[in-house]
């Protein structure tokens, strides 16, 4: 299962620190690094990103080969301005993948941690 890992708060340079240390390590190893670390200073940050519309939408993606933003607000019967904001926010986030191909998010599951 590929999965898109979330930090919220806590000590944000620090573990993305060693986070490329240890993904360094096991590239120098021979072993493939594939992972996606997103940070966000805080639970409410986080909250404007991951509104349920957007949630919604990345289910719908995540299932659904997506050609276009257009085709995807066709999709979810959505207007097209929203659903091109959503898409925006979510690509700039890293949750999102834009290409000539269409709209991915090329992960099953988003795991999140807290610190408090």
């Amino acid at each position: 299962m590929s999965m898109v890992k979330i930090t919220v708060g806590g000590d944000i340079e620090k573990e993305s620190s060693q986070r490329f240390v240890n993904a360094w390590r096991r590239a120098s190893r021979g072993k493939p690094v594939r992972e996606r670390h997103l940070a966000f200073e805080s639970w409410a940050a986080l909250s404007r990103v991951l509104t349920g519309k957007r949630l919604e939408l990345l289910h719908h993606v995540r299932r659904n080969k997506v050609a276009s933003v257009r085709a995807l607000a066709k999709a979810l019967d959505r207007d097209y301005s929203n659903v091109h904001a959503d898409v925006r926010a979510l690509a700039e986030a890293g949750l999102l993948d834009l290409d000539r191909t269409g709209v991915r998010a090329d992960y099953d599951a988003i795991e999140t941690r807290v610190s408090i």
